[in-house]
């Protein structure tokens, strides 16, 4: 069954004007191409929409439900024009545990300043893209290298590795810890998006691992004490919880942060929003 969005703006029409002969002035057809229009999608959906009578057109109890459903795909389909055609207009720049740490707010700023024709957003997407493959935004921020060939990535900053643990773990009262320190804990990890795997430690002392998915359920468990995470300092930035620390992990090397973008459709702003970050990350 092929159903054509003209079908669906015309019961629209009508359902919204209450004539036939409202609904073709509005779409700017004549009354005769509603009627054939409306009998072609009923035909298609094999029911009657529309009760007909000589001083009113009301939807039945299935027109309704399909009315509904016709607004919610028109609502979609001007949401996608308006996406794909928007140009520069608009600036969606993903990331999946943490954006920008202290620089967060002050990107923020300045490019509302700056560049106040395009309209930026943020958004949250807990994958190894952080959106990117999955359509959410035109830009990503990421903190290890991206495999795909479809990308591609510059690193814009440094961020120092911090330890993340319950505020009243013995760990907690030293200003620093080394990779030692932790190797006989439970590490808690999101291999998706995570920056840290026991990797880092050597093979004779690595720490045991779990698994998470969402940074609020990471720093749930880690207030227990039973786990303690690795993450990079901008995690610390955004993320304040009651009953957990972080403390600079010495001889954890840092953390590069990554701007990413697709290799053969970047978005018009991406040479400017790398220059800031850049900038950015050297001025703290």
């Amino acid at each position: 069954m092929d159903l054509e969005l003209r079908q669906l703006r015309c019961l629209v029409a009508i359902v919204d004007e209450g004539t036939f002969t409202d609904a073709a002035a509005t779409l700017g057809v004549s009354q005769a191409a509603v009627s054939r229009t409306l009998a072609s999608l009923e035909r298609a959906l094999g029911v009657r929409l529309l009760r007909r009578t000589s001083r009113a057109v009301t939807p039945t109890g299935t027109g309704l439900r399909v009315v509904a459903h016709a607004r919610r795909v028109l609502a979609e389909v001007d949401d996608l024009v308006r996406d794909a055609t928007s140009g520069h207009a608009h600036l969606r720049i993903g990331y999946a545990w943490s954006a920008l740490g202290r620089n967060t707010l002050p990107f923020q700023r300045r490019w509302s300043r700056t560049r106040p024709e395009t309209d930026l957003h943020l958004v949250r997407v807990n994958s190894a893209t952080a959106g990117l493959g999955e359509g959410a935004c035109e830009l990503a921020v990421v903190r290890r290298p991206l495999d795909d060939r479809r990308f591609e990535s510059a690193i814009v900053g440094l961020e120092r590795r911090l330890c993340a643990m319950a505020s009243d773990d013995p760990l907690a009262r030293r200003r620093s810890v080394r990779l030692a320190d932790l190797a006989g804990r439970t590490l808690l990890v999101d291999r998706r998006t995570g920056t840290t795997t026991a990797d880092l430690w050597p093979p004779d002392s690595r720490p045991a691992t779990e698994e998470t998915h969402d940074v609020d359920d990471w720093l749930t468990v880690i207030a227990t004490g039973r786990s303690i995470g690795m993450t990079a300092e901008s995690t610390a930035n955004q993320y304040q919880r009651p009953g957990v620390v972080y403390r600079p992990v010495r001889d954890g090397e840092p953390i590069a942060v990554r701007l990413a973008w697709w290799k053969d459709d970047p978005h018009p702003a991406t040479q400017a929003v790398l220059e800031l970050l850049t900038a950015l990350y050297r001025e703290a």
